[in-house]
């Protein structure tokens, strides 16, 4: 079985006024939600089971996951209630005991065709693999800029000095079982500190980097974006009317 955890916790204020009554994961694009798009393209992909990690305004979302209806695939919420005082490592760790077996974890903003998710399930097996791009453009400093030793991750995060920077995290990991248990024990570590519920969860997976536990997965080529504001809702629009995000 295959489970994808999403965590869409957050409101996206950068997003208002369409984020002021709904979460940022249901704010459409071309008449369907960010979340809807994301399960199209996991569906088509094979996965089984989506878990998605609830926050702001999150009955709506139970609502709207209520109304779906995909015959193969199974549909859960849990539910973050620190969601407005926390950033994503506590959100993942309240989704902690998730992470068995073959999981994907996604950014509830990230949006992929079918072939990423595809492309990521069947990547070469590891603890835990991190779905990167690599660009001829500059970073940015709001990429989740990542360096690189051979197959494996040796850091990321947003203020990696540029000089060693060779790729962007795109908000898409997997875990096998051993990695996801790795994962979830440095989550907790994590939390049990005064600084951890104001942390991101890649810092989580760059601390696992250091065992040599992750490897990378490139999609260089393929077409991915995140909805962070409203100049990547334009963008978002052009991105998901290509025949690759209709295929679902």
């Amino acid at each position: 079985m295959i489970k994808a955890v999403i965590l869409s916790a957050g409101q996206g204020t950068r997003l208002a006024p369409l984020t002021k009554d709904r979460p940022k994961c249901l704010v459409e694009v071309l008449g369907k939600p960010v979340l809807g798009w994301q399960i199209d393209a996991l569906a088509a992909a094979g996965v089984d089971e989506v878990v998605v990690v609830t926050g702001f305004q999150d009955h709506l979302i139970d609502e709207y996951l209520d109304g779906l209806n995909y015959p193969h695939m199974t549909f859960r919420t849990l539910y973050n209630p620190f969601f407005k005082v926390s950033d994503n490592l506590a959100t993942c760790w309240m989704a902690r005991e998730e992470f068995q077996g073959t999981c994907l974890l996604i950014n509830g903003d990230t949006l992929f065709s079918t072939e990423i998710a595809k492309s990521l399930i069947t990547a070469q097996s590891a603890p835990v693999t991190i779905t990167i791009d690599q660009k001829d453009d500059p970073y940015d400093d709001d990429d989740m800029k990542v360096q690189l030793d051979g197959a494996y991750l040796q850091n990321v995060g947003k203020t990696l000095p540029m000089d060693i920077v060779t790729g962007e995290a795109i908000g898409m990991i997997r875990f096998n079982h051993a990695g996801g248990a790795a994962f979830a024990e440095v989550l907790e570590r994590h939390m049990r500190q005064q600084t951890g519920v104001k942390k991101w969860y890649l810092s989580a997976v760059a601390e696992l980097a250091t065992e040599r536990l992750v490897k990378w997965h490139s999609i260089k080529g393929h077409i991915w974006g995140e909805l962070d504001d409203h100049a990547d809702l334009e963008i978002a629009e052009k991105l998901l009317a290509q025949p690759q995000f209709k295929a679902a």
